[in-house]
């Protein structure tokens, strides 16, 4: 009898550490605040893009995941690459920068 509650006890330990490993929280995943992090930086640059004379006339589309702004879309001068990319840069928050925005 008490080698039997001595197993029972050991499947249910082991059941427990099983629960919770798989209830650990996956580093791929962005937590609350990361998400709002993007979401600030995100309104951020396409604000300042707007009030850019050089960009506003063009649709430039901004994502952000996990600080790294992505730029897409078409702009008609190498200087407008360049200047959107500087802006996107001075954003505070901006770790890194994927200008995928192309001259027509």
């Amino acid at each position: 009898m008490e080698k039997k509650k001595i197993i029972i006890h050991c499947l249910v330990l082991i059941m427990l550490i099983a629960t919770f490993a798989a209830c650990e929280s996956k580093s791929t995943r962005e937590s609350t605040g990361e998400y709002v992090d993007d979401s600030v930086i995100t309104t951020k640059v396409k604000t300042l893009l707007a009030k850019e004379d050089l960009l506003k006339t063009f649709q430039i589309s901004v994502e952000t995941n996990q600080g790294t702004v992505q730029l897409t879309g078409s702009v008609n001068s190498q200087q407008a690459v360049d200047k959107a990319g500087e802006i996107a840069k001075s954003v505070k928050g901006v770790k890194a920068l994927n200008n995928n925005l192309i001259v027509k």
